[in-house]
């Protein structure tokens, strides 16, 4: 019978950050379950963990070391913007969920952005009304990265007045209205939301305002490297947002909801388990223990709808996964009657904020990011 671990165990044999040990965990490499007596903790696989500890001791070719740095988890860049430390996200020092707790977009804007006060998030009204939602986002983006100057050998300052401008106008193509207002406020006019629904939308955009080097974030690093304006490096991070696997999550937990309405939710989690498809909304690489973003923003919600309810329990049942902020923000927009595309919305919005932080970040660096390719194809 194998032998399992708990992370602290696993950490020590292995030598390694807790984020290096999730994303072996996330490739297969290391075999995970649920701790039996405390499932809120997890348990890692003894035979794997000793299987990789002896070939990191033999050490890796460079071409092998070269192969795996654009894997899950690589490659790390030095930044001094967040970090996932100990199962809590935090924002240059400060604990994200005790931030969402009163702060704003625009406040937590000013602290990764390295400023002394809150950001502005205005946008001129258009001269005639336009259409919203996820196509518009895109369209004026671009149409602003088209005429927007390059970043390189500008400050930091000039930067962060142009960034604040694009999210203006990304804000109001995603349904903010115009006016002085913090920007959770005019997102929640635009949706028609009351009060205590604007204040759960607030605490989601700051919680999504950074996380990491994820997909998004180092697209639009790898753009700011070339120069590129940050109109065109929040578009490079839009982009890649938009994939299913990374913002788009969102609309997999809605089809799963949809699923369970229809057959239930013990059968709609057999059915995607059958079909060797994910859970989405469910476990999250950086958080085995939990998603504390996803905890935060469910406390708001107290009166769940009942079949979200059944399916979390049945998912947690089924995996032994906690709810991730994919979920959340589905209870969030069924709990305040949002459009079905609202997740996506205030994904993009929040995370915005975070794309600028590391766009400036890397641009003041000075260095470009371009990897090499390990060429396996025909020669002359």
């Amino acid at each position: 019978m194998s032998e399992w671990l708990s992370r602290e165990e696993a950490l020590e044999r292995l030598g390694v950050r807790p984020q290096t040990l999730y994303a072996y965990v996330s490739r297969g490499r290391i075999g995970m379950r649920p701790d039996r007596a405390d499932p809120r903790r997890s348990q890692y696989r003894a035979d794997d963990i000793a299987a990789l500890a002896t070939r990191r001791a033999r050490g890796r070719s460079p071409s092998a070391i070269a192969e795996s740095a654009i894997a899950w988890g690589e490659p790390s860049l030095v930044t001094a913007i967040s970090t996932v430390w100990h199962g809590s996200l935090i924002y240059r020092g400060r604990d994200a969920v005790a931030l969402s707790d009163h702060a704003t977009l625009e406040e937590t804007a000013g602290l990764l952005w390295a400023l002394s006060g809150p950001v502005h998030f205005e946008a001129s009204p258009p001269d005639a009304p336009r259409p919203t939602g996820r196509a518009q986002a895109f369209v004026q983006l671009a149409s602003l990265a088209g005429q927007a100057r390059p970043s390189l050998g500008r400050n930091a300052a000039s930067l962060c007045t142009d960034a604040a401008h694009a999210i203006g106008v990304l804000a109001s193509a995603l349904g903010a209205e115009a006016g002085p207002e913090p920007v959770h406020q005019r997102l929640a006019r635009g949706w028609s939301v009351d009060d205590d629904g604007a204040d759960a939308i607030r605490r989601a955009l700051v919680l999504l305002a950074d996380h990491e080097l994820n997909a998004s974030t180092f697209a639009a690093r790898v753009a700011a490297s070339t120069g590129a304006s940050p109109a065109a490096c929040l578009l490079a991070g839009l982009t890649t947002l938009s994939g299913p696997r990374h913002g788009g999550a969102g609309e997999a937990v809605m089809q799963l909801a949809e699923d369970a309405m229809r057959h239930g939710a013990d059968a709609a989690v057999r059915r995607w388990l059958g079909h060797d498809r994910p859970l989405p909304g469910f476990g999250h690489q950086l958080y085995p223990e939990g998603d504390p973003r996803a905890t935060a923003l469910l406390a708001d919600f107290d009166n769940t709808n009942e079949t979200l309810r059944s399916l979390e329990t049945a998912a947690m049942a089924a995996t032994g996964a906690q709810p991730n902020i994919d979920f959340a923000l589905a209870v969030l927009a069924h709990g305040l009657g949002l459009p079905r595309d609202a997740p996506f919305h205030l994904f993009a919005l929040g995370r915005s904020v975070g794309w600028a932080a590391h766009l400036v970040e890397q641009i003041v660096s000075g260095s470009i990011i371009r990897p090499r390719g390990r060429y396996e194809g025909l020669l002359p």
